[in-house]
């Protein structure tokens, strides 16, 4: 689906009696409404690395953003709106979100390990090859979480230093990796 597709389907789980799984569990349901806030803010207000952006308008072939996610990732609320702004500053980039949990599971291609980790941002050429996989949190936002897991922290605290990290941050540390990859392909 295309953002604004995406961007419907986020507020329709958002509704009250929605009735889209999980988000009848009403702790998706909550991870959803602050993820939609959290996205909302970096729509507004995220500001884009200006080496990243020359690169971006530069590509001069046809490519095929992917990005696999779900309203309930609190990683990909701090990602996606800085991939969607990425694509829109050059129109042979087309962006096409596809849900985790939903056909055609695209997720099973591009595994964290054994884990279906998101979001995943996959960047392919208009013969549909994979040029590029990225996912599913910066490196460091990853370390992080790395060191947390290893002290045995409580999902909780995870969440609150996680997102902590991503507000610091402000989008910076992931498109200094995308610019770095891009700059291979």
């Amino acid at each position: 689906m295309d953002f604004e597709s995406y961007l419907l389907y986020f507020e329709s789980v958002l509704l009250p009696g929605h009735t889209l799984a999980p988000y009848t569990d009403p702790a998706y349901h909550n991870y959803a409404k602050l993820n939609w806030s959290r996205q909302q803010r970096w729509l507004k207000v995220g500001e884009l690395n200006s080496e990243l952006t020359e690169v971006v308008k530069k590509i001069s072939r046809n490519q095929h953003w992917v990005v696999i996610t779900e309203a309930w990732c609190g990683d990909a609320a701090h990602i996606l709106p800085f991939i969607y702004k990425l694509t829109q500053l050059n129109p042979l980039l087309r962006l096409d979100i596809q849900l985790r949990d939903s056909e055609p599971f695209a997720i099973n291609n591009y595994l964290t390990g054994t884990s279906k980790s998101i979001p995943k941002l996959v960047i392919r050429d208009a013969n549909d090859n994979d040029l590029l996989v990225w996912g599913p949190r910066p490196r460091k936002c990853q370390e992080l979480y790395n060191q947390l897991k290893a002290e045995h922290a409580d999902s909780e605290e995870t969440k609150k230093q996680i997102q902590g990290w991503y507000n610091q941050d402000k989008g910076v540390s992931f498109q200094e990796e995308l610019l770095a990859a891009l700059l291979k392909i």
